[in-house]
């Protein structure tokens, strides 16, 4: 062997020895979980709730075992809930390793990463992207959740207004974002379904507007009875102010996207008698107790929107590892579909499209400054 064919040599095993293979053979390797959330921002309380859901999730999990025995590492990013900063996210997980993704929190965000998931083999399960091609566009079979979809909550909201307040005309706006959009383009199409003549306003607004002033006065103009607004709440805090200000006493109606104290911090007075889809009140259950508890010892307050969701996602992908005994995305994936799991949220599994199986939406309402579940 000359010498240059010993170099050669030298340089290919240092090579290979030092490129970080996935490997799945070696139970002192961690199991790298990627967390993809919003932490800054007017929406970070999101967030915020939700990677505190999967850290207490992992955090138990790890003390009794780890999964398959080997304990569980986060990799967690902040993608603001911006479609540019999830793609950028998601490459980042990837060059960590990661073997799954709890995330993203918003619509938008989720869209723009999951083609990179896919490309990867990752299975990704989001606890609060709601929008309904996510999953029923066919487009991403490693994409789960572990809430219902905007057709499912558009529904509720319909039938609420209808059947139980009896309103008559209403006007359904959004704040243009992925969600947003989405939530109100549901509730329009099933609004017109019912009875066209009651939808009397449809339009959406950027959350970047400071004021809102001809939008809001578009709702009164309208005479509308009912707003049903698909968006976030900082978007939503504005509006219901500004129709409070213009003495408009139609009553007020949104999604999850404002089923946070945030939005009841930044409304003050005028939250009060706002209405919210939002996932049902799981909190009775042994497991939401327990959780629950763990929140209040560690961060001394009451968890916030999507903690329960998260970690429940993080329960549903530890069996499924466990369940598969490998990290293979075809096994997992076949687990994920084919089995129920205890978690916060209740006994839950996914169809073939990816939603979970036994979740849903209840109307709540801001009384005396908090949301309530109404029965």
């Amino acid at each position: 062997m000359n010498t240059y064919i010993k170099k050669l040599f030298i340089v290919i095993v240092f090579v290979f020895f030092m490129v970080p293979f996935p490997v799945t053979g070696f139970s002192d390797e961690p199991v790298r979980l990627g967390v993809a959330v919003v932490k800054t921002g007017e929406l970070a309380s999101y967030g915020i709730s939700g990677l505190r859901g999967v850290e207490l999730a992992v955090q138990n999990i790890n003390a009794k075992g780890g999964i398959m025995g080997r304990q569980v590492e986060l990799f967690v990013e902040d993608d603001l809930c911006l479609p540019k900063n999830a793609l950028i996210v998601a490459s980042k997980l990837l060059i960590h390793n990661v073997h799954a993704v709890i995330g993203h929190i918003c619509s938008g965000a989720t869209f723009a990463a999951l083609d990179t998931y896919k490309n990867a083999n990752i299975i990704t399960i989001s606890p609060s992207a709601t929008n309904p091609d996510l999953t029923q566009s066919g487009d991403y079979p490693n994409f789960y959740r572990t809430i219902a979809s905007d057709d499912t909550q558009a529904l509720v909201q319909i039938e609420f207004v209808i059947n139980q307040l009896k309103l008559k005309r209403i006007a359904v706006i959004h704040d243009k974002s992925v969600y947003g959009k989405g939530l109100a383009e549901y509730a329009k199409e099933i609004l017109k379904k019912i009875d066209k003549r009651k939808l009397v306003l449809f339009e959406g607004v950027s959350t970047g507007s400071i004021n809102y002033t001809q939008f809001v006065q578009k709702i009164k103009k309208a005479r509308a009875d009912a707003v049903i607004y698909g968006g976030y709440h900082p978007g939503a805090s504005k509006i219901v102010r500004q129709m409070r200000l213009k003495k408009i006493e139609a009553i007020f109606l949104s999604g999850d996207g404002i089923k946070d104290e945030s939005f009841i911090v930044s409304s003050g007075k005028n939250a009060e008698g706002v209405y919210a889809t939002a996932p049902k009140d799981t909190s009775a259950i042994k497991m939401a107790v327990d959780v629950t508890r763990a929140y209040r010892a560690k961060y001394d307050e009451e968890p916030g929107a999507f903690f329960m969701n998260a970690y429940a996602a993080v329960v549903a992908l530890a069996n499924a590892i466990e369940t598969a005994g490998s990290l293979d995305y075809d096994k997992i994936s076949k687990v994920l579909k084919s089995e129920f799991v205890e978690t916060p949220i209740g006994k839950i599994g996914f169809d073939e499209r990816g939603d979970a199986t036994g979740t849903g939406f209840s109307i709540f309402q801001v009384q005396n400054g908090v949301f309530v579940e109404l029965k």
